[in-house]
């Protein structure tokens, strides 16, 4: 019998900046603070990169201080030479273009930091069906395994729901 119950170690998720602002949107606000309870209940372990704390350095300071307030479940992936050649690799295969580079910086950290899965509400270049495919393409071409790409509302818990 399969339960709800987690019993296995946490994914590791990169959450862009998009879902720790989706906390203070009246959009996006139930979903977002659903994934991180997740987080703090260890069903999730976060990775962080270089572009979201300087994007989260640059929003109001109510979602600097929730970011700040997930810390203990956080690793940085290190904005280095291998993301930086990956998310190249993205901008010439023309999955987005260079004005959105930081968009395919967080696709190239999540897959250099070794995530299970992005999750983002950015809809127009991450998790958009045709992108993900091209993303998960080029990092084929380059030696890394298939991400996973969601929002929010698609991973996390739901209790009415008969299984």
């Amino acid at each position: 019998m399969v339960t709800s119950a987690y019993v296995s170690a946490p994914r590791l998720v990169y959450a862009d900046t998009s879902v720790y602002g989706g906390v203070f949107d009246d959009e996006f606000e139930a979903a977002s603070a659903a994934f991180f309870e997740l987080v703090r209940g260890g069903r999730f372990f976060l990775l962080v990169s270089d572009v979201v704390r300087r994007e989260v350095g640059l929003s109001p300071p109510q979602v600097q201080q929730h970011f700040d307030g997930l810390l203990a479940y956080m690793r940085l992936v290190p904005f280095d030479e291998e993301v930086l050649r990956l998310r190249d690799a993205y901008l010439a295969a023309g999955i987005v273009g260079p004005r959105w580079a930081d968009d395919a910086g967080h696709v190239a950290a999540a897959t250099v930091g070794g995530a299970d899965l992005i999750v983002s509400w950015n809809f127009r270049h991450i998790v958009h069906l045709d992108r993900i495919r091209l993303y998960n393409a080029i990092n084929a071409l380059h030696g890394y395994r298939p991400l996973e790409i969601r929002s929010p509302a698609e991973v996390i818990d739901y209790e009415d729901q008969d299984v």
